[in-house]
């Protein structure tokens, strides 16, 4: 039986589509679409306009968000969200490429009931510039605690954070 061969065209193509930036049309390689950087510390909303994790309603807030440790259940492995961040930071066009200089963050979070997996709801957050990945996280707790509390509507925390984290406390009073 003889090895399967590849052409070294159809060889880089097959390790571009693998890397997960380009995508493969007619025996060719292109480009994955672009997310623009221009509402940073926001991320695009045409590519993360953030997903919900439909196990997760203001019914079963008790059972799953509010119980101490339910994140653990559900979040991704690094090997997910780690080659996610690779294609994504080419999707963004940052020109730092160093992984640990971004967060893959949940736009809509864990904590507030934010689709696990779901690339829609994951972006490569700068850990620098005005308004660092760390704030957004206490932004996340404060809404978490609010919802578990009665202090706030789960679908109002996940809409207030979705449109813009850095808005969401005052928007829902609890600046």
């Amino acid at each position: 039986m003889r090895p399967f061969i590849r052409s070294s065209a159809a060889c880089a193509a097959a390790l571009a589509l693998a890397a997960g930036g380009l995508a493969l049309t007619t025996g060719t390689a292109r480009a994955a679409t672009a997310c623009s950087q221009s509402r940073l510390p926001l991320p695009d909303s045409s590519c993360q306009p953030g997903a919900y994790n439909p196990d997760v309603t203001q019914d079963t807030i008790g059972s799953t968000i509010c119980t101490p440790g339910w994140t653990k259940t559900v979040r991704p492995p690094a090997s997910y969200t780690n080659a996610l961040k690779v294609r994504q930071i080419h999707e963004y066009g940052y020109s730092d490429t160093d992984t640990a200089d971004y967060e893959e963050d949940h736009l809509v979070p864990l904590e507030l009931g934010g689709a696990p997996r779901d690339p829609k709801n994951l972006w490569p957050e700068p850990r620098y510039g005005s308004q660092p990945a760390e704030d957004k996280d206490t932004v996340e707790n404060r809404l978490k605690r609010a919802v578990c509390d009665g202090d706030a509507k789960l679908d109002d925390a996940r809409s207030a954070i979705a449109t813009d984290w850095t808005t969401a406390l005052d928007k829902l009073g609890l600046g």
